[in-house]
């Protein structure tokens, strides 16, 4: 998309519109996280759970994305329409509302990296004019909500950030790691400990000692803090669900969490001890079933 163009004309928006306010922030990622951010619709009902409630995809392209977005209000008119649409070499996107209340909105982000991993960020709230006088108190509504939407939004993007950096920093699985005794280890669980430079968390299912990958393979999410219901655990970014014991996807998207050190509790001592997938003959990154029994 050429440099400036005005995406409103692209639109068809022909109302006047007021600017009722203007939101500034800086978050501590860079540009690519923040188009990324911006891009990615999917997350909206899941990252935001507090605004918004569902989300019904219709289309994306190098343009931006549409959907239908139902909001978390016990209103009538609770289901909105908005297209994103992006002016990446101006530094710019647009949110507007082409359905539902608030139609004719038009929500500008400017963006200016500031560092590598610095990014202002500028958002204007334009309304229709036949807001009128409310326009202010509108204004201010909307300032206090994108202020928490970028406070949730540059937490999963710091979080993201700093797991993409330790990817590179992971060593070679260790042979064992010794979790103590097991009457002692069910007294701390769900426990998160550190194997190989990778995070797993340890669960107790209905008397089974299970162990997941705490990272979502999908955005490397939190899985650390998941409730595990039914024995699945859903990622709190995206809504993304699996298998805790056997580490399958549960919702179709053909995804796996990461390989599993196995527990194994010893007869004699009742130590436990975590193992590597691949020291036992026939494991490897398949052996995704990692759970023992408590004695």
């Amino acid at each position: 998309m050429p440099v400036g163009l005005d995406l409103r004309i692209i639109a068809g928006v022909t109302e006047a519109l007021v600017q009722a306010a203007v939101y500034r922030r800086t978050v501590q990622v860079s540009l690519e996280r923040v188009w990324e951010n911006a891009r990615d619709w999917e997350h909206l009902p899941w990252l935001h759970a507090s605004s918004f409630s569902a989300i019904d995809f219709q289309e994306e392209g190098d343009w931006g994305w549409r959907a239908r977005v139902t909001l978390q209000s016990e209103d009538a008119g609770n289901v909105i329409g908005i297209e994103l649409l992006t002016d990446e070499p101006a530094l710019r996107y647009v949110t507007r509302t082409v359905e539902g209340a608030g139609r004719g909105t038009e929500i500008w982000t400017v963006l200016e990296p500031k560092d590598d991993d610095i990014t202002d960020i500028e958002v204007q709230f334009h309304l229709p004019a036949s807001v009128g006088s409310q326009a202010p108190r509108l204004g201010q509504a909307y300032v206090a909500l994108y202020a928490q939407l970028w406070d949730e939004d540059e937490a999963m993007m710091l979080r993201r950030t700093a797991e993409l950096a330790s990817r590179g920093d992971r060593s070679h699985d260790p042979v064992s790691l010794d979790l103590g005794p097991s009457d002692e280890l069910g007294k701390t669980l769900p426990r998160t400990v550190d194997f190989g430079g990778h995070r797993f968390r340890i669960v107790d299912l209905e008397g089974d000692l299970v162990v997941h990958s705490a990272s979502c393979p999908h955005w490397l999410g939190p899985l650390d803090g998941c409730e595990v219901e039914n024995g699945f655990i859903i990622c709190p970014w995206h809504g993304y669900r699996f298998d805790a014991r056997t580490g399958e996807s549960a919702d179709g998207h053909k995804l796996r969490l990461a390989a599993a050190p196995r527990p194994a509790v010893d007869p004699e001592t009742g130590r436990v001890r975590l193992e590597s997938a691949s020291s036992k003959p026939g494991g490897g990154p398949e052996a995704f079933h990692a759970q023992a029994r408590f004695p």
